[in-house]
C-alpha cells in the first residue's frame, strides 16, 4: 500500500484494526517497531516512521514490540498482478522455501519469472529483499516459538529454519537486542504438554459460524470434524512436509471470544513443521482476507453473513480428488465416498482426537493402487481412472497443486 504518513498517523491514534498488518510504525525515540492497534503509550508523530512490512522495520533497524507482537498482525492481501507474484513468493517464503539450501532464483524459476523480476517486485511490496524478508519470517517464528511454546531453545532454532543454533543464537541477538533466553524468561507461564498452541490474526468481522457450517457439510470421516460445542471447533489430521521430512499429526482451530485471533491447537509431531502448518491454517480459513473490500464487491448478497470469506483447501491433491469423487452427486454422497477413500488409501495417525483417524493418502499411495481397488468403494470406473491419472501425474511432480 502506499504509506501516505497523515493517513498512517490518523490510524495509529485511532488504533484502527484496519490496517493492522498493512503497515508498522518504527519509532525512533525506542528502536521498537509496532502494529498500529499497539495499546502501549503512543508515540510522537516526530518520533514515528512508516514501513509496509515487519521485515522492511527490522531492515530499519527496529525490534518487535513485545506487547503488540508483529507476528500475529493479520496477513495483507494483494490484489495488482505485481503484488500478487510478491504475495505468491512470500507464502513460499512462509513455507520455508529460502531456509537453508533455498535460492532467490529456484524461488523465482517456480513462479515462473526471473530472480531480477521477483526482486523488483517484492521490494515494491514488502520494502525489502526475498532473503531480508525470509530472514525476518525465521525470527519472528523463532519469537513465536519461544514465547507460545515449552520447547527447548535448541529445538525452536531448527524449527524457525535456522541451519545452526550458533547461527541463530547471533542473529536474533543483534537484531532484538536480548538473547533467546531472556526472551523465554519474560513468557507467561507455558504448560510443558503434548501440544503447542499459537493465536492467528485476522480482521473483523468474520463469519465463523458460516464457515464452520461449510466445513462441517464437507467433513471427511476419520480425516475431519467440527465440533458445533463451546463456539466451534475445526479439527483434521494433516500431513506436511518441511525442510524435507514429512511430519503427521492432527490440529484444532477455535476462535478466541475476546480477541480478533484464531486460537489453533497443533500436536507435537508438528513442532517441527510450524510455519507451513499455519501458513495452510491462513489458506483454508482466508484469514488475510480484507472484510470491507468483500461487503464493497457483494453489496447487499453479504449483508446477511457479514465478514464473510472463502473456505480454501489444506491439502491440493485431497481437494481434486474430492472434486472427481462429488462430480454429479449430492455434497452427503461425496462425502461418503471421500470418507471410504481416505480409510481404504490413508495412513493411521496415533494420539489423535476422538472421531479422527487417519491422514488423507499421499498421491504416491493412491499411485500405486489399480482401479478395482478404487471401484470396490463405490467409485464409477471412469472416476477411478482419472483418479489414478491425477495421483500419478502428481507424484511425478508433472502436477502441482498449490497456491
Amino acid at each position: 500500500m502506499l504509506l501516505d504518513p497523515d493517513t498512517c498517523w490518523r490510524a495509529l491514534v485511532a488504533h484502527d484494526a484496519r490496517f493492522d498488518g498493512r503497515f508498522f510504525v518504527g519509532v525512533t525515540s525506542t528502536g521498537i517497531y509496532c502494529r498500529p492497534v499497539c495499546t502501549s503509550r503512543g508515540p510522537k508523530r516526530a518520533h514515528c516512521t512508516w514501513h509496509p512490512s515487519a521485515a522492511a522495520a527490522e531492515a530499519a533497524g527496529f525490534r518487535p514490540c513485545l506487547r503488540c507482537r508483529p507476528e500475529l498482525a493479520p496477513g495483507n492481501a494483494a490484489i495488482d498482478a505485481t503484488g500478487r507474484i510478491a504475495q505468491a513468493a512470500a507464502r513460499r517464503i512462509e513455507d520455508g522455501n529460502l531456509d537453508d539450501g533455498g535460492s532467490v532464483a529456484a524461488l523465482a524459476a517456480d513462479l515462473g519469472i526471473t530472480a531480477r523480476h521477483l526482486r523488483r517486485v517484492f521490494d515494491a511490496e514488502f520494502g525489502v529483499s526475498p532473503i531480508a524478508y525470509a530472514q525476518t519470517q525465521r525470527l519472528l517464528l523463532a519469537k513465536r516459538l519461544l514465547t507460545d511454546t515449552a520447547m527447548p531453545i535448541t529445538d525452536v532454532a531448527y524449527a524457525a529454519g535456522f541451519g545452526s543454533f550458533r547461527r541463530f543464537h547471533a542473529l536474533f541477538t543483534q537484531r532484538y537486542r536480548l538473547r533467546p533466553s531472556d526472551l523465554r524468561k519474560r513468557r507467561q507461564p507455558v504448560r510443558a504438554d503434548a501440544t503447542l498452541v499459537f493465536h492467528l490474526g485476522f480482521r473483523a468481522p468474520f463469519d465463523w459460524a458460516g464457515l464452520l457450517d461449510f466445513l462441517g457439510g464437507r467433513a471427511i470421516d476419520g480425516v475431519e470434524r467440527v465440533d458445533a460445542a463451546n463456539g466451534g471447533v475445526y479439527r483434521r489430521t494433516v500431513r506436511v512436509s518441511a525442510r524435507d521430512t514429512t511430519h503427521t499429526g492432527w490440529i484444532a482451530v477455535s476462535r478466541s471470544p475476546s480477541r480478533d485471533v484464531v486460537r489453533v491447537v497443533l500436536s507435537a509431531s508438528l513442532a517441527h513443521a510450524v510455519a507451513p502448518t499455519l501458513l495452510r491454517v491462513k489458506r483454508v480459513l482466508d484469514l488475510q482476507a480484507d472484510p470491507a473490500e468483500i461487503a464493497t464487491a457483494l453489496g447487499p448478497l453479504a449483508v446477511a453473513a457479514p465478514g464473510l470469506r472463502l473456505p480454501g483447501a489444506f491439502d491440493g491433491f485431497e481437494m481434486a480428488v474430492r472434486a472427481i469423487l462429488g462430480q454429479q452427486i449430492t455434497v452427503k454422497a461425496a462425502r461418503t465416498l471421500a470418507g471410504r477413500f481416505a480409510q481404504r488409501f490413508g495412513d493411521t495417525v496415533g494420539d489423535a482426537p476422538d472421531g479422527l483417524r487417519v491422514v488423507f493418502p499421499t498421491p504416491a499411495t493412491v499411485a500405486a493402487a489399480d482401479v478395482d481397488a478404487i471401484a470396490s468403494l463405490g467409485v464409477i470406473a471412469a472416476r477411478a481412472r482419472s483418479i489414478l491419472a491425477l495421483a500419478a501425474a502428481c507424484a511425478d511432480g508433472r502436477l502441482q497443486l498449490e497456491p
